[in-house]
Parts: structure tokens; C-alpha cells; sequence
């Protein structure tokens, strides 16, 4: 299938690794370009390189600054000469209970996730250049159960994943559409992370996979297509929903 995605411009956020880089590469390899926005400029370079300089350009900044969205955007436009639509991924915010979390962690998540989150999408939809802007959220399955240990998560990702049906509403008149997409426990640095906190990391890392229908982890690579076939003009009807790429994990609609 030809996704149609052939000289489309997409802003790729959190795309140093993890599914952020793995939509990047598949973005890339259906003819698209990307705006790789990350912190860390070694690993962008190294993304653009692999890309090719043709087909991707980096911007090091962080997604809590209020102007890195804009910079984004300005920087696809005077690149590449268009703006598409974006990928907008942000970091996970730390574990913890409910009242264990503290009102600073609160607070910090709530503008590094929930108002990174608008500020690309407000970024974005003020630069495309084409009305029919795609826009694909990367939020958590903690936005339609909650995970253990994971307060702000759980605080935060529903409250996003309801305004994706909002926002479709309001932008789709123009032609523009907004999704979001619950990735479960794939093999990303974070998970990586959040396993290697247990007592026994071997052991939690087999815990999730049986807990998975298909017995296994994700790899960021089948999140990538996903999140490529949901931004392109394949998937032209699709909008104002919250789809899970989680092997099946997910035990609530």
C-alpha cells in the first residue's frame, strides 16, 4: 500500500529514541521528511545521519521551553518548505503513588506532558501549510486503566485522551485530524528503566510479557508503522480516537 506520505513534513517530538525515533525511520523510509526534536544533540546528529541530511533536520531543545514547538515548525518550514503534521511524544513522568508523588513532581509533569502536548499541537496547526494536517498523540494505556505505581501518569494521560475527541471536533471542519495512540510495554529505554527498578528485573520484564495475549514485548518498530499509517493519507477517515498498540493488553475500550 502506497501511504501517500511521498514529500510530507512531520515534526517528530521525543525522536532520539524509543518510538519517537522508530516513527522517524518509518516516516523516512515511506518518503516522508522530519523535524527531529530532542535534548540531546549528539544522538540527533546521529539520527539525521542515519536519515540522510535530505530527509531529516534536528532541533536540540526541550519541550518545556514554551518557544521549542514554534522553533519546530519555523525550522520544517524553512527546510523543507512545508508542514504536515507531528508526532507528539513527551517524556513519562516518574512513579509514585498517588500522595507520595510530590505537589513539585505534580506540577512539573503537568507542564513537561499535558502542556508540551498542546503546545506542539497549537505550534503546528498555526504553521501546516496544507489543511489536512495529521497530528498523533503518543499517550499511555493509562489513559483508559490505571497502572500501578504510576499516580501522574494515570492523572494526566486521560485527561489528554479525552481531549483528542474535542480537538478532532474542533479542527476537523478544516480537514485536519487528531489521534491518539496507547502504546503498552514496549522495548524502549523507559521500560527498560522502569524494569530495572525492581528487585528482580528479569523476572518483572517476564511478568509483563505473559501479561501480554501475545506473550511478548513490543518492539518500537511496530509501534512506528502504526503511528506512520495514522498520520498519512491512508488513514484519510480516521479521526477523534484513541487507538492501543499493545498486543492486545488492554482490557477496556
Amino acid at each position: 500500500m502506497d501511504l501517500g506520505l511521498t514529500n510530507r513534513t512531520f515534526v517528530v517530538t521525543a525522536a532520539s529514541g524509543g518510538l519517537g525515533r522508530a516513527t522517524a525511520e518509518v516516516l523516512v523510509a515511506e518518503g516522508a521528511r522530519v523535524v527531529l526534536v530532542a535534548r540531546r544533540q549528539q544522538v540527533l546528529d546521529e539520527a539525521v545521519e542515519q536519515l540522510g541530511r535530505d530527509r531529516a533536520v534536528a532541533l536540540a531543545a526541550d519541550l518545556a521551553e514554551p518557544d521549542t514547538a514554534a522553533r519546530a515548525c519555523r525550522l520544517a518550514l524553512d527546510t523543507f518548505g512545508g508542514l504536515d503534521g507531528a508526532l507528539v511524544s513527551v517524556g513519562g513522568p516518574p512513579k509514585g503513588a498517588v500522595l507520595a508523588n510530590s505537589e513539585e513532581e505534580w506540577r512539573t509533569a503537568f507542564d513537561s506532558v499535558f502542556l508540551a502536548a498542546l503546545r506542539v499541537t497549537r505550534a503546528v496547526l498555526e504553521h501546516a501549510t496544507r489543511p489536512d494536517v495529521s497530528l498523533a498523540w503518543v499517550l499511555s494505556s493509562s489513559s483508559r486503566q490505571p497502572l500501578p505505581e504510576m499516580a501522574i501518569s494515570n492523572g494526566l494521560r486521560p485527561g489528554l485522551g479525552a481531549l483528542v475527541k474535542q480537538l478532532a471536533d474542533e479542527v476537523g471542519p478544516r480537514g485536519a485530524r487528531v489521534l491518539g495512540l496507547m502504546p503498552g510495554t514496549v522495548l524502549t529505554d523507559r521500560i527498560d528503566a522502569l524494569h530495572a527498578d525492581q528487585a528482580d528485573p528479569e523476572a518483572s520484564r517476564r511478568r509483563a510479557a505473559e501479561a501480554v495475549p501475545l506473550r511478548r514485548l513490543g518492539e518500537p518498530a511496530e509501534f512506528g508503522r502504526v503511528a506512520a499509517f495514522v498520520l498519512s493519507p491512508a488513514a484519510s477517515y480516521l479521526t477523534g480516537c484513541l487507538l492501543p498498540v499493545d498486543g492486545g493488553a488492554l482490557r477496556v475500550s
